[in-house]
């Protein structure tokens, strides 16, 4: 990581006849701006160039003993300008994060401070306290409140028990009431005056994640669930709440708090180049991340372990034969990776005990052998009470492990997530969270967390709608690596959708399903449906496997939240292209300019359309060969729920 020094800019506070402080800090191209004015609380006003966004926006902290923040006595501040490139870990959108920003620090008396950063594409702010001992948060506020208007995209659980796998909802600011179901992050504002803004929070350690709900008032202001004191089990897989304490955090009073952050752009194509949480988050504490391998992987559990055919002469099913003609698959195209869900142990219980039926010892040995690694399913409950297991995991030879339903995110459970990923670290495992949040940062910290589910993904069948899955990569994928789980062959329009394992389907087309491999970040990427289905359609399948699962770079070509995507992503020297449209049209064309490819070069592209029949059977493509060149313009049709894909060599 190159680091340029921090220089110290000029600033001025400007006394007004009341009083107050007011500070202003600009982006280093100068568009954005915050206006700090210091009076009874802390507030903040964001402007892009001359237009309002949010006004009069405060944040604080509440302590037993006092509220930092209310009140505040400035005693001293600093701005510095900082340039530096960083290089992912697992680099999801690109091998260098180009991180510039000016920085105001403000200082109070009380021991405290709040940073704010201003990006060209985005704003963020966090606490800083330095106290002696332990303090208890009994609150945040994070409160905003919009001058206008405005149309919010939500996802709403029903309470803080959720595995963030709601739909979206989209309401207007003024229509959301207190009494209405609250929000997870992120939440996507449309200001209806060319602005989008993205609100998501980065770097939560020992610190639970934010809630938003309305104030009431056409502003938000922020909620957060209680540490649990007391608890019990309740099932194999998840915990009675008995009792709750007062505050939401027990912490120590020397450190930094989750950074709150606002990705601002007046084109929505920003939105999905964004790396606003790489900015923000901690650097990675793996010393050697070598060993850690992002990839594909092929699952069983959403075709429910079914291969059929003239080459299975087998009964199917969980069990060993089963699984090693999933790892012949896995071997021949390449994947690296199979997933082995629940049933590979005897017992969801105990974890050392696999079922007989499945022999994973001569799994993992067979995988070696055919050079492929083999990836456990866990309750998360599981992995709590038998913290050794990574030990023994290692020393069997697994590679991964997926922990499923944790479907909280209170400080005990977010102390949980950071635990378990260091303990895997210790015996180089990776970890592949289900039933979880959405990424807070500590996939940075920790990149061994290689993906989260926190989506509303393929496995919720029917209710896994594109009119949905097309805001995905404007926010759930905006802020963090995404499991998903695509690559459905079996593939219809929503007014005839009928799916029930193991014939397994999706809603869209069947080039709306590869191009999600293009589009979808995620570090562990799943091939959801049956080898059967795969061997079936070789001209899909080789596509798939050969689309990486980390990128050196990311452009998006053409986009609008809720309506369609088509980006562009580089490997080396190879560019792949994916498109997605929504339900709502019955179907759209593009023109885009293949701009981004280098002069002088002749390039073959290999693309994947939706059929002319593909708005009624959606299983209907047409693959497409062609030369193209830097600058060509190259023609894309994509019909209601459709897609498009390419690769470009």
């Amino acid at each position: 990581m190159k680091k340029s020094l921090l220089l110290p800019i000029l600033f001025s506070i400007v006394l007004n006849i009341q009083g107050q402080k007011k500070i202003e800090l600009l982006s280093p191209a100068g568009e954005i701006k915050v206006e700090i004015n210091i009076s009874d609380k802390i507030y903040y006003t964001v402007f892009y160039n001359d237009d309002l966004l949010l006004e009069r926006n405060y944040l604080a902290l509440s302590l037993n003993d006092q509220v930092l923040g209310q009140n505040p006595e400035l005693s001293g501040q600093k701005k510095t300008k900082v340039s530096e490139n960083l290089s992912p870990v697992i680099p999801l959108k690109y091998s260098s994060v180009k991180n510039e920003y000016n920085q105001l620090a403000l200082n109070f008396k009380g021991d405290y401070f709040v940073e704010f950063r201003a990006f060209d594409d985005g704003i963020a702010y966090r606490f800083i306290t330095n106290r002696k001992g332990e303090l208890d948060i009994l609150s945040e506020d994070f409160a905003i409140n919009f001058p206008s208007e405005y149309l919010l995209h939500l996802q709403q659980p029903g309470g803080f028990k959720t595995a963030y796998e709601e739909a979206y909802t989209h309401l207007k600011s003024t229509e959301w009431k207190s009494a209405d179901k609250m929000s997870v992050l992120p939440v996507l504002i449309d200001t209806r005056k060319q602005y989008k803004i993205l609100v998501s929070e980065a770097d939560v350690s020992d610190y639970p994640c934010m809630f938003l709900k309305s104030n009431d008032n056409n502003g938000i202001v922020s909620i957060f669930p209680k540490v649990p004191v007391k608890f019990g089990e309740d099932g194999d897989r998840s915990v009675k709440l008995f009792e709750e304490a007062v505050y939401i955090a027990r912490t120590s009073g020397k450190r930094s708090f989750p950074w709150r952050y606002f990705v601002i752009t007046k084109n929505d194509k920003h939105l999905l180049e964004n790396a606003m949480t790489c900015k923000l988050s901690s650097k990675s504490v793996i010393d050697d991340p070598s060993w850690i391998k992002p990839g594909q992987v092929s699952w069983e559990w959403w075709n429910d372990a079914s291969p059929y055919g003239e080459d299975v002469n087998f009964v199917s099913g969980y069990n060993l034969d089963t699984y090693k003609y999933y790892i012949d698959f896995a071997s021949k195209y390449g994947i690296e990776y199979i997933i082995m869900d629940e049933g590979w142990a005897k017992s969801t219980r105990d974890p050392y005990t696999p079922n007989p039926k499945v022999d994973i010892h001569e799994l993992i040995r067979y995988g070696k052998e055919k050079n492929v690694g083999i990836v456990l399913w866990l309750t998360w409950l599981t992995v709590e009470d038998h913290m050794g297991l990574f030990k023994t995991f290692a020393e069997w030879g697994i590679k991964g492990v997926k922990i499923d339903f944790m479907n909280r995110s209170d400080q005990w459970m977010m102390n949980y997530y950071e635990r378990v990923a260091a303990e895997a670290a210790k015996h180089k495992l990776f970890v592949d969270f289900h039933g979880s949040i959405s990424p807070k940062g500590l996939e940075y910290k920790y990149p061994n967390i290689i993906s989260y589910e926190g989506v509303r993904g393929m496995e919720q069948m029917g209710g896994c709608k594109p009119d949905n899955s097309i805001y995905f990569p404007f926010m759930r994928n905006a802020v963090g690596t995404m499991d998903y789980t695509p690559g459905a062959m079996i593939n219809m329009q929503p007014n005839v959708y009928s799916s029930q394992r193991p014939n397994s389907a999706s809603i869209g087309t069947r080039a709306y399903q590869m191009a999600l491999f293009v589009i979808f970040e995620s570090g562990l990427q799943m091939l959801a449906d049956n080898p059967t289905m795969y061997y079936r359609n070789p001209d899909c399948t080789g596509f798939i496997t050969g689309v990486p699962t980390t990128w050196d770079e990311t452009r998006a070509l053409e986009a609008e939240a809720g309506k369609y995507v088509i980006v562009a992503k580089r490997k080396g020297d190879k560019w792949y292209v994916g498109g997605m449209v929504n339900g709502k049209e019955k179907e759209r064309i593009f023109t885009v300019n293949l701009d981004f490819l280098k002069t002088g070069r002749n390039y073959k592209m290999v693309s994947f359309h939706d059929g002319i029949n593909a708005g009624r059977q959606a299983m209907d493509y047409r693959k497409k060969e062609m030369q193209v060149r830097q600058g060509d313009n190259i023609q894309i049709k994509m019909v209601q729920n459709g897609g498009f894909a390419a690769v470009i060599e």
